[in-house]
Parts: structure tokens; sequence; C-alpha cells
């Protein structure tokens, strides 16, 4: 049985993004968000039995400006108001939203309540909006529980288009139509339709009765190198010696495969003994990577690669940065990127 936000209470905060621009119908030009505005745009909110408060970044930040010091001030603003809210709906830019999803998940450990990032295509004003639903079903999510009184979903997670999805399995595959995140390698934790079916055997359950500890230290210093057929020594040598460099994020192909070319296992194996944590994530879409199944992998692995399993992108930057503002010796970063802290990869 779940109860739908009864005698529970909401917070919204407004980072940015398409959603919380409003279109003045006198004028036709877009003005940032405005929550007595949003409820004129949406009076169900007015009938819900869940109390909504809302807090705003001042001034709005576009999402592809989104960085570390926003994400710490979301987990301050998270951790301040923990105790007064049943959950919470972070309204967010759809470019950046699984790259802070994905960083959420591990900044905020011990977990026990709802964090919510949505977004839209289209502003709340226009009349074809798909930023109504996804904000009402964020809400009556963030507010669910179930028949013993605990949270339905105590994690972080994004919500579009009738999905809901562990925020650091997701990724942005469509930049036009309203269905534009995908998790690919982990089933959605809810489906929106008549009613909110959710996948109970597989949302997270393990945080459910500790203490939040919120985290602020990240490290920067990391690298995205994509592999692509005719790639120059040069460029892979260039990204491997930037200044202070202490991670690598390696797009590989497929399962994890890589041209066999004696200098870019040299320059792999020369970072790594530098310090340089170099972790294997496919360039594809679905699945996961097998350093152990074609001999390219197992080159990259006695390279000193690490294998990042089936992480996206996203989760597989913040994680680092996550680990690196921490200060693990490079050997204790590799071996906890093989281990999931958040439910962010799966191993076997």
């Amino acid at each position: 049985m779940v109860e739908l936000g009864k005698n529970t209470s909401v917070l919204i905060v407004y980072t940015g993004g398409t959603i919380g621009m409003i279109e003045n119908r006198e004028t036709g030009a877009l003005e940032n968000f405005n929550f007595e505005q949003l409820q004129n745009h949406i009076p169900e909110l007015k009938q819900t039995n869940c109390k909504i408060d809302s807090i705003q970044f001042d001034p709005p930040i576009d999402s592809s400006d989104m960085d570390p010091d926003a994400w710490r001030k979301l987990v301050k603003i998270i951790s301040d108001n923990y105790d007064q809210y049943n959950g919470f709906v972070i309204l967010h830019g759809t470019d950046t939203m699984a790259f802070t999803a994905s960083a959420l998940s591990f900044m905020l450990e011990g977990l026990s309540k709802p964090v919510i990032l949505t977004g839209s295509q289209l502003p709340i004003g226009v009349l074809r909006t798909d930023g109504k639903e996804n904000l009402m079903t964020s809400i009556e999510i963030a507010s669910a529980l179930d028949g013993e009184g605990k949270p339905m979903v105590p994690e972080v997670c994004i919500f579009f288009e009738n999905h809901l999805m562990r925020g650091n399995r997701t990724t942005k595959l469509n930049a036009e139509n309203f269905n534009a995140f995908r998790s690919f390698n982990y089933p959605v934790l809810a489906k929106a339709g008549i009613h909110i079916k959710y996948n109970k055997s597989i949302i997270h359950k393990e945080n459910i009765d500790q203490v939040l500890k919120p985290h602020y230290l990240l490290g920067t210093n990391i690298a995205v190198l994509k592999l692509f057929p005719g790639m120059h020594e040069n460029v892979v040598a260039a990204t491997l010696a930037i200044d202070g460099l202490q991670a690598v994020v390696l797009e590989t192909y497929g399962s994890g495969n890589a041209p066999q070319r004696k200098w870019f296992f040299r320059l792999l194996n020369e970072a790594s003994k530098r310090g340089i944590v170099i972790v294997n994530v496919t360039q594809c879409c679905a699945g996961t990577v097998e350093m152990e199944r074609y001999g390219t992998g197992l080159h990259l692995l006695n390279s000193g690669i690490v294998c990042g399993y089936d992480i996206t992108t996203e989760s597989a930057v913040t994680k680092l940065m996550f680990l690196l503002g921490h200060e693990y010796s490079p050997q204790q970063i590799r071996e906890l990127m093989g281990q999931p802290l958040a439910g962010e990869i799966t191993l076997g």
C-alpha cells in the first residue's frame, strides 16, 4: 500500500532550467521561476495533501554552467532542511541533470529520503509542456510512503516522461523528445500511468535507518578521453601529460576494447605508474566492460586500467571526483571504483 502525500511535506529546489521558465502571456517573454506563478500555472499544486515549500538559486543556473560548487550548495540545502521534509524535488536543466544526480548520490551518504531531479523540454507556461506532469509526479513520488510509513524511494533519482530512474544510472539520450533520459543498464524504479507502479525489489533500501552524512569534498583534476579510429599518439600523450591530472575516464569500444598500438599501451602504463587512475567505460549506451573477454581488454588490464563495468560516464566522472576529494590513494581509488558505493555499478 502507498500513502499519497497525506500529512507529508516536500521542498522544491529550483536551480534553473527550462522547467522554471514561465511565459509572460502579455509580452511572450520567458521569465525565471517564481513559485506563486508556478501555482497559478499548476493549480493542482494547491489541491495536494502535501505541504510544499520552495527555495531557488539566485540567480538561476543554466544547466550548462552546473559545477561542483552548485552540487555543494544543493547538498547543503538538503542537509539543512533534511529533518523538516519527507522528500526533495530538484528542478534542473536537462543537459547536466545526469551529472548532478550522480554526484548527489555519492555526496549524500546515508540518504533515507527521496531526492528527485526533474525538468522539462518545454517551459511550464507553454500549452504542450511536459513540465507539469514531470513536476506533479515527482512531488507525489517524493512524498509517497509505504505501509510502514517509510519513504517509497529513499535514493537520488531522475523522473522524466513517466519513468523514475536511479540517478547515477541515467544518461540524457535525446535533445528534442520528451523521453529525454534512459537507464540502459538498470531497470526503472517506477512507471507512472494511471497509477505509479514501483519496482520495489530494486529500490535501494539499505540506508533507511541511517543518519545522513553530507559530503562536500570533490577533486576535479579529471579528463575524459574518448577513443576513435585514427586517434593520434600526440592526442593521447597530451591528455595524459596534463599538469595535475589525477584520473581519466577512458571511453573504449564495445565491451572495453581499444586499438592494439604499442604506443597506446605504453602511454597508459606510464600514466598508471605515475598514479593517474584510468577507468575503462564503454562508449555503448548499454552493456558492460569485460576486460578479460578479448585480448585488447587484457592488454588494458595489464597496463593498470580499472574496469568500469556498466557505469555511465557521468557516474564515473562524479565518483572519481568524490574519491579524489577525499584524498584516497590511487590504489584505494582503483579498488573503490570496482565497488558499488550507491548502486552505480553491477558486478559480474
